[in-house]
């Protein structure tokens, strides 16, 4: 399954990239196992999506959790808690 990843904030300073298209496995079916995937990269990929860090995520613009299917083609975006002020 293809999906466009967006990655925004601190997150997108870290890892040095704000936007990247994925083949996913066939075994990465929700967002908590594209997190798992990402981190398993390593290094500042690991540190940046370890599951003890607040980072939400998105599927096509609507917040989701870690158990959200994930859909063909479709943008999940992974951005740090904000708040309003």
């Amino acid at each position: 399954m293809k999906v466009e990843l967006r990655y925004f904030a601190s997150l997108r300073e870290a890892l040095g990239t704000g936007a990247e298209s994925l083949e996913l496995p066939a075994d990465v079916r929700n967002i908590g196992e594209l997190r798992h995937f990402l981190q398993a990269r390593g290094g500042v990929w690991q540190e940046v999506l370890n599951d003890q860090r607040a980072v939400r995520a998105a599927q096509n613009h609507v917040v989701c959790d870690q158990a959200c299917q994930l859909q063909a083609n479709a943008e999940i975006a992974f951005f740090p808690p904000v708040t309003g002020g």
